[in-house]
């Protein structure tokens, strides 16, 4: 669960949620994420974004409702997290990545 120095790493994750779900459709889904993030290791930031434009269309959408969260948690976590967001509905877009 440690790397080898024995502590875990810090990470940031961004996701993009299809704002087609509606509020409570966008809230479980990120409560969803929110509850995984903390039971895997510890949560230092969770924000929500809310609704924005996107950059380009994605799935015919031109908006998305974003949400950015740095946590600390074992190395083989990220792998997990994005295996999660693929087979997740409602999620446009993902992107882990480790911060020094």
């Amino acid at each position: 669960m440690y790397d080898r120095n024995g502590m875990n790493n810090k990470y940031e994750v961004m996701f993009i949620i299809n704002p087609e779900l509606g509020e409570d459709g966008i809230k479980a889904v990120s409560d969803k994420f929110k509850s995984m993030l903390e039971s895997a290791g510890t949560v230092e930031a969770f924000a929500e974004w809310g609704k924005r434009r996107l950059a380009y269309p994605i799935q015919d959408l031109t908006e998305g409702y974003y949400v950015l969260a740095t946590f600390e948690a074992a190395p083989t976590f990220p792998a997990e997290l994005e295996r999660i967001f693929k087979i997740t509905d409602g999620i446009l877009r993902y992107l882990v990545t480790r911060c020094e």
